[in-house]
């Protein structure tokens, strides 16, 4: 939806509230997908505002700059869900919890929202669904290849109208990683809306706040994700448009999701979504004192890291990077982590990355087996959300350093 709220924000992005106060600045950063070639590193290169907000109303966490979304999710943008086996098992288990919760038929339509290459959308299709993705980018080529049939645009009033006219209402729309995503939310709602069936279902994930408050996680905080949802905003939101947030869970998708359900029409709020909701109270989410001195914590991490990492290098060490997701470039921007600190940053076989270097900070990203040649005496889990199952498979393929996980807090592990 590049149509409506570019540049600088001077209101919520949901309540419309004009009192946006910052509670951590990043700096200015580049889009984080905006890879770089060698060519490219002789070019000026754009950056721009990364500031987390609060809305002093409805207590939501934003960025109070909003890039065109043309720019963040061009056709090139290189990112693919089918090459992250965390994201895949996720999908796979949650078509599963659909299909048994809400008794669905083979006959029901399934459309998923920023559908990427459609790996969500084969667990429905498996099970004899008709699905539909909507994706912007060239990853909907990918899901088209593969069966999946995928529509490449945005949502917009447009698009959903050529997909009631051909494909008819859904019973079970999804936006997983994206509903945080699109700017414009009015119109956005009004979009899901009609889409939905009078008994469909709205299931969106998103990064958590509660998750990115525990855990320190300031890396998830870049131009993609224009929201950080908590669930008092996000019912707010709903009951703003006609529909009621009926049920929520944690999940343990990208790092810490919130999984919510949302249907059209005035419904009760589960147990489990009202026992989060009054976590989120207890921990201070919607406490402006306790967000301030979370983001002090952000600064020390930010800091100790850093010490880490110089420590290492006096001693004449070598360290690379593991894993090159969006989020570490945050992470490096912000850290200030480049080519003197790290050798490179690899990812697994099949990246689109590889080849590139990172926007910002400019680590040539290369193939995973390189670590393994190379054997660099350090290992920065640059996806650190998923670091565990990193490190045992590095380990398993001969990978014979000292990992270093960066965050919530520094530290070097060399016993698994």
């Amino acid at each position: 939806m590049p149509d409506r709220n570019t540049g600088h924000l001077l209101e919520c992005q949901l309540c419309l509230h004009k009192n946006l106060k910052t509670i951590l600045s990043l700096g200015h950063q580049p889009v984080v997908q905006e890879y770089l070639t060698k060519d490219d590193l002789h070019k000026p290169e754009v950056t721009y505002p990364l500031n987390l907000c609060r809305c002093s109303r409805c207590g939501l966490l934003q960025l109070d700059y909003i890039v065109d979304p043309k720019i963040v999710f061009p056709a090139h943008y290189p990112y693919r869900t089918g090459l992250t086996n965390m994201l895949i098992r996720n999908f796979r288990s949650l078509a599963d919890l659909l299909e048994k919760n809400y008794q669905l038929t083979q006959k029901d339509l399934i459309v998923d929202i920023g559908s990427n290459d459609g790996t969500l959308l084969e667990g429905f299709k498996a099970k004899g669904m008709r699905v539909l993705g909507i994706e912007p980018t060239d990853a909907a080529k990918v899901a088209n290849k593969y069966g999946i049939t995928t529509l490449q645009e945005y949502l917009n009033k447009e698009t959903t109208k050529k997909v009631l006219k051909k494909y008819g209402r859904a019973r079970i729309v999804t936006a997983t990683n994206v509903f945080a995503h699109i700017n414009n939310v009015p119109q956005l709602m009004s979009n899901i809306k009609g889409l939905l069936t009078a008994d469909g279902v709205f299931v969106s994930e998103s990064q958590y706040l509660m998750d990115i408050f525990e855990k320190l996680e300031f890396d998830t905080v870049y131009h993609e994700h224009l929201r950080f949802y908590s669930l008092k905003p996000l019912a707010r939101l709903f009951a703003a448009h006609g529909c009621s947030l009926v049920d929520a869970e944690r999940i343990s998708a990208a790092g810490g999701s919130i999984r919510v359900y949302a249907r059209l029409g005035k419904h009760p709020m589960s147990a489990r979504a009202k026992k989060l909701m009054a976590t989120e109270e207890k921990a201070g989410l919607y406490d402006p004192i306790v967000l301030q001195q979370w983001a002090e914590r952000i600064i020390r991490a930010k800091n100790d890291l850093v010490a880490l990492l110089l420590r290492c290098k006096k001693t004449g060490a070598r360290i690379a990077g593991v894993g090159s997701p969006a989020r570490s470039n945050t992470l490096l921007g912000f850290t200030k982590i480049n080519e003197h600190l790290l050798e490179y940053a690899c990812e697994k076989s099949g990246s689109p990355k590889i080849g590139l270097y990172t926007p910002g900070t400019h680590l040539l990203v290369v193939d995973e087996k390189q670590l393994l040649l190379d054997q660099p005496e350090y290992a920065l889990i640059l996806s650190w959300h998923i670091g565990e199952e990193l490190i045992k498979i590095l380990r398993k393929q001969g990978y014979k350093g000292k990992f270093i996980m960066p965050l919530p807090k520094p530290i070097i592990i060399s016993n698994i």
